[in-house]
């Protein structure tokens, strides 16, 4: 399985990289995973995080362009450095094919007729570019703060209709503090896969973000949100357990300290998740969706368990919203007039 060590290539009749891609692979200590067709790429990099997607071909091999627009065009896969090398030089056609692969958002394109010295500096730089990329979380490879403020603007301008989904664990932090930083990267690396790969699944032109920590934020067309959300507390619920010894486990808790000294039982992490939609209000700003979005998911927080929790506010300053299991008792002693609806 590919990691982020992974270089992914794929070069149409090739069966292994040239000798130039071979050695910018060696010297950054990367394996390769070669690839039989696009499919092949397509199913590796929406299963994996590779290091890198490289493409190698010549000016006739017109399925590489199409296969750099696939990528590039899809929140997920696009986030993943990805370099062509075009094997022939000196042509027309491969000038013009160099100039298309940059605009359908290749990260570089390395030509035959280059010195092997400058080539592999332009492949080093686009990994380096990456590593620093601010837009980019280091731990789970997913687009940041950036990316996650673009796409509000993109649907905003759209007029679809869409939901902000802030997702955030339970207990977290309690975690951490018993079983380490290690095992907390990797409740992280857990979550951020069942995020990705549930809205890839069940939410078409879904987007996933990495704000930091343990807080994402997920956006998709609002006709999917029910099956996206039930499927995502559905899969959490079922893995996050083993991530636990077998006797916390079994008990369902463990025991900790609060910030006082005192004692008491922390049980097994939760997810919540808040979510705005546009279905009966009108946003101009990404930050207004924010804000909204963060007062969902602190409201889901004060509710047990893994649930999440829809804003059907028409431009009301109070939450209306509620733990299924708790809408009784949130009917009971919600403000007159204002309807309690949940989700579990």
């Amino acid at each position: 399985m590919a990691s982020d060590k992974t270089v992914l290539f794929y070069g149409p009749g090739r069966s292994e990289p040239s000798a130039l891609l071979r050695r910018f692979i060696d010297a950054r200590g990367l394996e390769v995973m070669v690839l039989d067709g696009p499919n092949d790429v397509h199913a590796m990099v929406n299963r994996t995080l590779p290091a890198c997607i490289a493409l190698e071909g010549t000016s006739e091999d017109a399925a590489l362009l199409e296969l750099v627009r696939e990528l590039k065009a899809d929140s997920f896969t696009g986030i993943v450095p990805l370099v062509v090398s075009v094997l022939d030089g000196g042509s027309d056609s491969r000038g013009a094919l160099v100039a298309a692969l940059l605009e359908a958002g290749a990260d570089e394109v390395v030509e035959q007729d280059r010195s092997e010295r400058e080539s592999l500096l332009r492949l080093e730089q686009v990994l380096r570019r990456a590593d620093r990329d601010v837009s980019v979380h280091p731990t789970t490879r997913l687009p940041g703060t950036n990316h996650i403020a673009r796409d509000m603007e993109r649907r905003i301008r759209s007029g679809e209709k869409f939901a902000v989904c802030y997702a955030d664990l339970d207990h977290f932090k309690e975690f951490n503090d018993r079983y380490g930083y290690q095992y907390g990267d990797a409740v992280i690396g857990l979550l951020a896969r069942i995020l990705r790969d549930v809205v890839r699944g069940l939410a078409p032109g879904g987007f996933v973000g990495h704000i930091g920590g343990d807080d994402f934020i997920f956006n998709i067309p609002v006709e999917y949100l029910e099956a996206t959300c039930d499927e995502i507390i559905r899969t959490f619920d079922e893995l996050i357990p083993y991530q636990y010894t077998e006797d916390d486990r079994k008990a369902g808790y463990f025991l900790g300290k609060d910030r006082r000294g005192n004692i008491h039982r922390i049980p097994i992490m939760a997810l919540s998740i808040g979510v705005v939609t546009n279905q009966y209000q009108d946003f101009d700003h990404p930050g207004m969706i924010s804000e909204l979005a963060a007062e969902m998911k602190t409201y889901a927080k004060s509710l047990p368990g893994s649930k999440y929790v829809v804003d059907r506010r028409h431009q009301s300053p109070t939450l209306e919203t509620a733990a299924a299991k708790d809408a009784d008792a949130l009917a009971r002693r919600r403000p007159p007039g204002e309807p309690a609806e949940a989700n579990q």
